[in-house]
């Protein structure tokens, strides 16, 4: 066992799944959360993570992290993953772990690798300027034979290194091109739209072998997920499970969890999006936590500790085939007004069989609401369970437009 996990990334409830499993952890994070530290006694390393200089590196965190004998690092979220990657370089003495920390930062270099390595890809382009997403729009719609007077091939414009939707931008037209496109978004990430079905893996892995897969399926993008996934993409699990595989091979992967995101074709082609190796969003891992009944966030930094012993994996992670009877999902709650008021939960989700909980909190009088980079911060997450996947759609569809705040 690690003699002490480096945690990247300030998260109360991964820090009290390591007190509950009472395992040896010291939190390296920004300045302002070491009162609330100390307080708590929590151990705790402060740390400037967007500062890169000769006074503020790897090397110096190392030093800092020696009196807790830190020998794993985990990244909690995406702007600590080169951290850890550059001090796990250091404690398994191989520089190729920083190499693979850089290939889940830049999505353009990740893209590259992805098909080098075999995995079906879409069309992909570095950009820098509104010109450059324009000639790309140009040669996709070549690519696609269209003709004069048909729709522009879709492009989506996304930063190298940001987490989630932040930065992502849909553009349908080239009108779409220069109204949407501000010269901040640039230099970026330019790719042409993958069609069909989206959802995400999280898959664990140790020794560079999967040793649990949870398949996510997404009802709508940055609103509604559930957990396992549905009848339909259970059929294609096994084919799923390959092409998991086949993307931990290629990008080298030896300890942690990646969450990547796939796209399932009418045809049953899967399509590569994009992998990242930190905590997933939309309470993805709480869901997993509930449905498969095991410590998720716990494993999910076990899992970075090489000196792990089979009998330890099997205590902290489901069967690699296990499917729960039981399925979790929630829809994420954002205001559909610009000012609110009170919050009104309807009775028909008092009354709804499925309906588990909500953690929706009542705004101040005449709240404000910020306009929304990526999806945002939402207000908070109704959740549901129950055995029928359909049904489970239906209700995370319905909720999605249901306005809670007024």
């Amino acid at each position: 066992m690690a003699k002490c996990f480096a945690l990247m990334g300030w998260s109360l409830p991964v820090i009290e799944s390591m007190q509950k499993l009472n395992k040896p952890y010291v939190v390296v994070s920004f300045p302002d959360f070491e009162g609330y530290a100390k307080e708590n006694n929590i151990p705790f390393v402060s740390y400037q993570f967007d500062e890169w200089s000769d006074t503020s590196n790897s090397l110096d965190l190392y030093e800092k992290l020696k009196p807790f004998e830190a020998d794993v690092a985990v990244p909690l979220f995406e702007e600590t993953v080169e951290w850890a990657g550059a001090l796990n370089s250091i404690y398994r003495g191989d520089p190729r772990v920083l190499n693979r920390a850089f290939l889940f930062r830049n999505k353009a270099m990740m893209k590259r690798k992805a098909l080098i390595g075999g995995l079906r890809v879409g069309l992909f382009e570095e950009v820098y300027n509104k010109e450059g997403v324009k000639n790309f729009m140009k040669r996709l719609n070549q690519a696609n034979l269209q003709i004069d007077g048909e729709q522009d091939s879709w492009v989506h414009i996304k930063p190298f290194a940001s987490a989630g939707t932040v930065g992502h931008r849909l553009l349908r037209s080239m009108q779409d091109i220069e109204e949407k496109c501000q010269e901040s978004d640039f230099p970026c990430l330019a790719e042409s739209h993958l069609p069909g079905t989206e959802f995400s893996c999280e898959a664990f892995i140790h020794g560079g072998k999967i040793r649990f897969l949870n398949i996510t399926e997404y009802v709508k993008l940055g609103y509604s997920n559930f957990i396992p996934e549905g009848h339909h993409l259970h059929s294609k699990r096994d084919k799923i499970m390959k092409e998991m595989q086949k993307l931990v091979d290629l990008f080298g992967i030896e300890y942690g969890m990646i969450h990547p995101e796939w796209f399932l074709t009418e045809n049953d082609e899967l399509s590569f999006g994009e992998v990242a190796c930190r905590i997933p969003g939309g309470h993805i891992l709480e869901l997993a936590a509930k449905a498969y009944d095991f410590d998720a966030l716990g494993a999910f930094v076990l899992c970075h500790d090489p000196s792990l012993t089979e009998e330890e994996l099997n205590e902290i992670l489901p069967p690699l085939d296990a499917r729960p009877k039981q399925f979790y999902g929630n829809v994420m709650i954002y205001p559909h007004k610009d000012v609110i008021n009170k919050l009104e939960i309807p009775d028909e989700l008092k009354e709804e069989s499925y309906f588990l909980d909500h953690n929706l909190i009542p705004p101040y009088t005449n709240q404000k609401i910020n306009s929304r980079e990526g999806f945002g911060n939402h207000f908070g997450t109704v959740n549901f369970k129950g055995e029928d996947p359909d049904r489970m759609t239906e209700l995370l569809l319905h909720y999605e437009n249901v306005d809670f705040y007024h």
